[in-house]
């Protein structure tokens, strides 16, 4: 399914024990996989193949070619594309949108993380219309 950041930081989309990751989480995520301090915290694609590692290999729901798509750690992304505002969907089996509860700074926008099928970075955005519809994923609370 796919979420507006609304429904997203809401905090009721994840069960209980549970939450959306924040921009933090995710970039204790990224490094976890290698990437260092200073790409994690820049913007854009970044890091040498983290992404690769979290993408689920084959292209059975990815888009050919799903470039170095291990998924040594079980994470197993998949592409859900993005809907616009107007309701159209995009890119679907292109590329996997998933929000951090952390909105930008800039008003209506939220950080987002961005896996395509033809680049293995992970990308980190942080000017995400937040009416936008993308995905989610869920983190275990501590």
């Amino acid at each position: 399914a796919l979420y507006n950041w609304y429904a997203a930081e809401t905090g009721k989309l994840c069960p209980d024990g549970w939450h959306v990751p924040t921009d933090l989480e995710w970039k204790q995520l990224e490094m976890y996989l290698g990437m260092s301090q200073s790409d994690a915290d820049n913007t854009g694609f970044r890091g040498t193949g983290e992404g690769g590692k979290l993408k689920e290999a084959g292209t059975a729901h990815w888009d050919d070619p799903n470039e170095e798509a291990t998924n040594e750690n079980s994470f197993t992304a998949i592409p859900g594309g993005f809907r616009k505002e107007t309701g159209s969907f995009n890119r679907n089996v292109y590329l996997g949108v998933w929000w951090s509860a952390t909105e930008s700074i800039l008003t209506n926008y939220a950080n987002v993380r961005v896996m395509v099928c033809n680049c293995s970075k992970f990308t980190r955005l942080t000017n995400k219309e937040n009416q936008y519809g993308s995905s989610v994923r869920c983190v275990k609370d501590q």
